[in-house]
Formats: structure tokens, sequence, C-alpha cells
């Protein structure tokens, strides 16, 4: 007997695969804020002048960037209530591992980033009097922003897809959606479809957006 292909299944579940995308949005949305805030910090750590600051941002880089994110995300949510004596929401425990992991990942962009920029544009800023903290402003930021955006946009596409791993906590983000579909009318092959699809569509529909910036910045440069 032949499979028999379904297109009303996918329509169906499209509603309520919606739900969990609008989750999946909000979750690496918040993680990535938090995520680029902590690593921008760690990564300017990173090039501190004082050692201590560099070990420091070197053991979270590559504490985070040397474990899988599954494991992470089971610490976050299973271990560190056990430690704190206290209960982590799944989404909130999911915004925490994207933040977290895409940080490790992001300070090693903004490391090299700012490592990739001409001393002489220190030494220019410094010498008409600007201050280190104005002269990494208004000179070395700007620049090393156009060249993060490209990395930048590769793992926010990462982290995006990283979310999916949260069904593990029982996070209602896309692929949980699609399981409890799935756990109703036993259409794996229709529903996975859509799932995919719906991830195919947020992927590509962020690398447009990120190019679009990325051709504005290099227009007004």
């Amino acid at each position: 007997m032949g499979f028999d292909f379904k297109y009303s299944v996918m329509w169906e579940s499209v509603p309520m695969l919606l739900v969990g995308m609008k989750l999946t949005i909000l979750i690496t949305i918040a993680g990535l804020v938090i995520g680029f805030v902590l690593g921008a910090l760690t990564g300017l750590l990173k090039i501190s002048r004082k050692l201590l600051f560099r070990k420091l941002a070197g053991i979270y880089i590559e504490s985070i960037r040397g474990t899988p994110i599954m494991v992470q995300v089971m610490f976050i949510y299973f271990g560190l209530p056990m430690a704190l004596g206290m209960r982590i929401h799944p989404m909130v425990a999911g915004i925490v591992a994207i933040a977290v992991n895409s940080g490790a990942y992001i300070a090693e962009i903004v490391r090299g980033a700012f490592q990739s920029i001409d001393p002489g544009q220190t030494e220019a800023g410094r010498s008409i009097g600007l201050t280190h903290f104005q002269t990494m402003y208004y000179i070395i930021w700007p620049q090393a922003l156009k060249r993060m955006i490209p990395p930048l946009g590769n793992q926010f596409i990462i982290s995006l897809k990283d979310t999916s791993l949260l069904v593990v906590v029982g996070v209602g983000e896309l692929t949980r959606t699609g399981q409890e579909i799935i756990a109703g009318n036993f259409r794996a092959f229709e529903v996975w479809l859509t799932v995919a699809l719906m991830y195919l569509v947020m992927t590509l529909s962020l690398s447009r957006l990120l190019n679009y910036f990325e051709k504005k910045m290099d227009i007004n440069k």
C-alpha cells in the first residue's frame, strides 16, 4: 500500500504551528539580545589589558564552546534548580541557554572584529584628544560593527535553529508544537515537512534582512 500524502494535514497544522513559531521567534530575539550584550562585554574583556579579565573571559568562552548546547539546556533547567533550591520556568531556561550559548560565540566575533581594526585608528583618535572610551565609541566600534554583521548573521540563524533543542525541557516552540500535533493525527511526514518549511522561511527572511542592513551600511560608509 502506497503512502497517501495529504496537503490538508499541512494546512490544518499551520494555525497551531504559527503559535509555536511566534514563541520560537520570541525566545530567539530575547536570547540573542541578551547574548549580544554578554558577548560584546566578554569580547572586550578578552582583549583587555588586565590578565584577570582575559582569563575569566577565556574560561567562559571555552567552557560554552566546548560543550553541546543540549547539555547546557539540561544543566540550566535540571541542574541549577537543584543547586539553587528553586524551580526555573522552561521558557526562562530556554532564553538563558540561548543567551549564554550565543554570547560565547558572539564574544569571539566581537574580539576578532576589534582586533582587525588597524591600531593606527586608536592612535589617531587619542592624538586628537579623544578619551579611550570616545575613541572606541566614535572610531573603532562603527568600523568593527560593519565587520561583525556577516558572522553575527550566521550566529543568529544558528541560534534560531538551536531553539528546537528546547523541546527536551517542554518549551512549546515550533518543534514541540509539531510533536504535539503528530501525537494527535499520526501524520509525521506532513507535519514535519510543514515545520521544516517554517524554519526555512524564518532563516531565509533573517538572511535577507541582514543582507539588507549590510548593504545599507556599505553605502553609508
